[in-house]
């Protein structure tokens, strides 16, 4: 019995040790989720490399793993990844994605990601999101980004708004597609009243045929819809 104990130990043993140092194979990068647009699997290999001096044929026991994962994740166009090695010395790489919301086009380009952070454009893929406009800093995006994610979780706003403009005072202004009018939302405050009365009076007047005799829909009084007509 003790015998057989001892072959057992030292069989674990001798696998385990073959398993730590097994040479790790060219990484193999899975990407998680739908957005799957804006990194290459080249690219994230590359990081992977960069970051470990070349990380084929590296024995296991070497890698540190963590490391390797927050150099994919201070890439900002990722937003998760977890990397591991497979029994067979296989380099996995599980990444996700950041998601785009909007699209900031001033005097500088760049996304606003899903949790309001600051993305930057990819060559592999542009994404159609609202254009934002007007005095937009990379530093102070939570004015921008509350009515971003607005529009995204909003079917009717996803479907008609195409720009938002921010002002000097930060005052926000939406566009419609297919109208002449602009949309003056004031603040931040009260954004689900003012975005109500924003689809009663489209509903509205869009029964009536008369949406194009607007040039300016104030709604930055709560309770208030000012229109400019032509």
């Amino acid at each position: 019995m003790i015998v057989l104990l001892g072959v057992v130990v030292f069989l674990f043993a001798f696998a385990s040790s073959r398993n730590a140092n097994r040479e790790v194979s060219k990484p193999n990068v899975k990407f998680i989720g739908e957005n799957n647009f804006f990194i290459t699997n080249e690219t994230v290999s590359k990081l992977l490399i960069q970051n470990f001096g070349g990380v084929k044929n590296v024995p296991k026991e070497t890698l540190v793993l963590n490391e390797l994962e927050n150099a994919l994740k201070s890439n900002p166009m990722i937003k998760t990844a977890e990397v591991y090695v497979a029994v067979n010395g296989t380099l996995n790489a599980e990444i996700e994605q950041k998601t785009p919301i909007a699209r900031v086009s001033t005097n500088a380009s760049y996304y606003i990601d899903d949790e309001g952070s600051y993305m930057p454009l990819s060559k592999n893929y542009s994404a159609r999101v609202p254009l934002i406009t007007g005095y937009v800093e990379k530093n102070n995006l939570k004015n921008v980004y509350k009515i971003a994610r607005k529009i995204k979780e909003d079917e009717f706003l996803k479907k008609h708004v195409f720009e938002i403009h921010q002002d000097i005072n930060k005052q926000l202004f939406l566009r419609l597609r297919k109208c002449d009018f602009i949309v003056q939302l004031g603040d931040e405050n009260f954004l689900n009243k003012k975005i109500n009365n924003l689809k009663a009076f489209y509903k509205k007047n869009q029964k009536d045929k008369t949406l194009n005799n607007y040039s300016k829909v104030n709604l930055q009084f709560e309770n208030q819809v000012i229109c400019t007509k032509i």
